[in-house]
């Protein structure tokens, strides 16, 4: 009975995982959009090509991937 729940339980958590990595990928594209156009509008307002929007593209690419990296080694501390 103890091995059955614990198969469980392991089971449960590889599913919060996979859930944790496909819900930080939907926040890597919605925070790449929105920096996109933030740095789009930025451009526009002080007439540069495209400093602002690269910019913050890499910047939100870059934060986002790091807040990914943060969560997943504290994930295999947990295990």
């Amino acid at each position: 009975m103890l091995a059955t729940h614990k198969t469980h339980q392991e089971q449960f958590n590889n599913f919060g995982t996979i859930l944790m990595l496909s819900a930080w990928s939907f926040v890597m594209v919605i925070a790449s959009f929105l920096f996109l156009y933030l740095g789009h509008l930025l451009d526009v307002y002080f007439e540069t090509s495209p400093n602002f929007m690269l910019g913050l593209f890499f910047l939100a690419i870059f934060l986002c991937v790091m807040r990914l990296y943060q969560e997943a080694w504290k994930k295999i501390k947990e295990s």
